[in-house]
């Protein structure tokens, strides 16, 4: 059996658990080398997962930021409040087809050189979105923004498994893995609090210069802490790699896949952000791209998107479902409560921050907790039934609700989302063929920024002419809809509870 079948299999039995770096495969028959003494002693110290943490953070940084300064933005450039919807869903359009690709880049030429190219986007982002006095401007920022930090996390899981392999690891350890969701969870924890507090106080422009210093220290850290990628370029499965001619790349990373991918999801995002106005022609379009993305991605050699291993690896691919639908829940309330306590309650964009500064800290420590945990079926089912509960909870939240129980109701999604995004990550690992981790790990991000796209649209529809009870109602409903999907495929899912067994 080749690799290919393997894979497509959903697992390479064949192969040990190895990296897909080009440390490995740029000398296949060469016996391992010792590891360093450093590395042995403390593979993952405070220097290595530092600049780590800090890169996979980045992108949360400018999730939970932008949510406060929406409302002024808005009344800056004279525009509505839904029209800024744009600003979210250029984001995560741009994060959900670069994170893929970010990690086939990072399988490809190394996850240090990814890493270190996205942070320098995101610097540049920065210094756009500063100056811009226009939402196409702004637009162009965010997308920008979009397209450095998604290089953060698949380098990540890349250089974490790497680590793991020079230190003469099996596998990194469980807290190393959880950290990655915990740095996220923890930013989104201070991010509207802080956020809310910078806007209020420097405007605006705060939700895109603050890139700048995080970016730059990232950047150092990154530097000072990752050792550099082999100068040697790997080759597929460890043999030698094939003239470096553009249609040997292309084919390589599957240019013409991830066009089509993109194509096809850009033009669904067209069509969700026209809504409620029914645009048919983006619908049509996007499902005709994601046609014949499936027919091309059925003959590559090397598929962006491995069509036959979502359909043999449905461990694997509920995993992808189930985080984009728990992520859409948690992002519809941290955008569309934001606006409803700036526009209906009157809160400044500092207290409203403060207001939902409960929901991030108890992510955080659910997912800390979580992360400290090998079993997974139990923070799922937990995760689940919590977004139940907050989502029928949302459906009695007016303007004549005290301020403290909304936040009590908006807290009920903090455990939902740290308990079910260290769990869902968890069984990635497990589920994904080792040799394709990097572009494995970008799906992850990608289908929990779809989710997000679809809570930016489901906003924009809720508050389309103006921010208000019945359309806080309305987001509700829908969120309790999806809340019992994610129940029901995780009640029905037999497999958790197996590989738990196997722990």
């Amino acid at each position: 059996m080749s690799v290919a079948d393997n894979l497509r299999a959903g697992r390479d039995d064949t192969a040990p658990d190895l990296p897909d770096n080009s440390e490995l495969r740029a000398e296949p028959a060469a016996p391992a080398a010792p590891a360093k003494p450093d590395i042995a002693a403390n593979p993952y110290g405070p220097r290595f997962v530092a600049p780590l943490y800090l890169g996979s953070a980045l992108n949360p940084i400018n999730s939970s930021i932008i949510a406060t300064a929406l409302v002024a933005l808005a009344a800056a450039l004279h525009i509505t409040v839904g029209a800024t919807a744009i600003l979210i869903s250029s984001l995560y359009l741009t994060s959900a087809l670069a994170q893929p690709a970010a990690g086939r880049l990072a399988e490809e030429f190394g996850p240090r050189r990814v890493f270190l190219a996205g942070i320098g986007l995101v610097l540049v982002a920065g210094v756009v979105g500063s100056v811009a006095t226009s939402l196409p401007g702004l637009i162009a920022a965010r997308v920008l923004i979009g397209a450095g930090t998604s290089a953060g996390y698949p380098s990540a899981m890349l250089l974490i498994r790497r680590r793991a392999h020079q230190a003469g690891l099996q596998a990194p350890p469980h807290r190393v893995l959880g950290g990655l969701a915990v740095a996220g969870a923890a930013t989104v924890a201070i991010g509207p609090a802080i956020g809310g507090l910078l806007v209020g106080w420097l405007g605006w422009r705060t939700a895109f210069w603050i890139n700048i210093p995080f970016a730059a220290v990232a950047l150092v850290l990154t530097l000072i802490g990752i050792a550099p990628d082999a100068k040697t370029a790997p080759g597929v499965g460890g043999a030698a790699r094939p003239a470096n001619s553009p249609r040997a790349l292309a084919s390589r990373i599957d240019l013409f896949g991830m066009l089509g991918f993109g194509g096809s999801l850009t033009a669904l995002v067209v069509f969700l952000n026209t809504l409620p106005r029914l645009n048919w022609p983006s619908l049509a379009l996007a499902a005709i791209l994601a046609v014949l993305l499936v027919a091309w991605e059925l003959r590559a050699a090397q598929p962006f998107l491995d069509v036959r291993l979502l359909a043999s690896n449905r461990a694997l691919t509920r995993t992808y479902i189930r985080n984009g639908l728990t992520l859409l829940g948690t992002y519809v309330i941290l955008y569309g409560l934001t606006q409803w306590l700036e526009a209906v309650r009157g809160l400044s964009a500092y207290q409203a921050g403060l207001a939902l500064l409960p929901m991030g800290a108890l992510s955080a420590v659910t997912a800390r907790m979580t992360a400290r945990r090998t079993k997974v079926r139990i923070p799922l089912l937990a995760s689940a039934v919590l977004l139940v509960v907050g989502a029928i909870a949302m459906l009695f939240i007016n303007t004549g609700t005290p301020i403290p129980a909304v936040i009590a109701a908006s807290a009920v999604f903090g455990f939902t989302s740290g308990a079910g995004t260290v769990a869902n990550q968890t069984v990635l690992y497990r589920e994904a063929p080792a040799a394709t981790v990097g572009t494995a790990s970008g799906l992850l991000r990608t289908f929990g920024y779809l989710g997000s796209i679809a809570s930016a649209a489901i906003t924009g529809v809720a508050f389309h002419t103006r921010v208000s009870d019945p359309g806080l109602h309305h987001v509700a409903w829908i969120l309790v809809l999806i809340a019992a999907v994610v129940l029901v495929m995780t009640v029905l899912d037999r497999h958790l509870a197996r590989a738990d067994r196997t722990r």
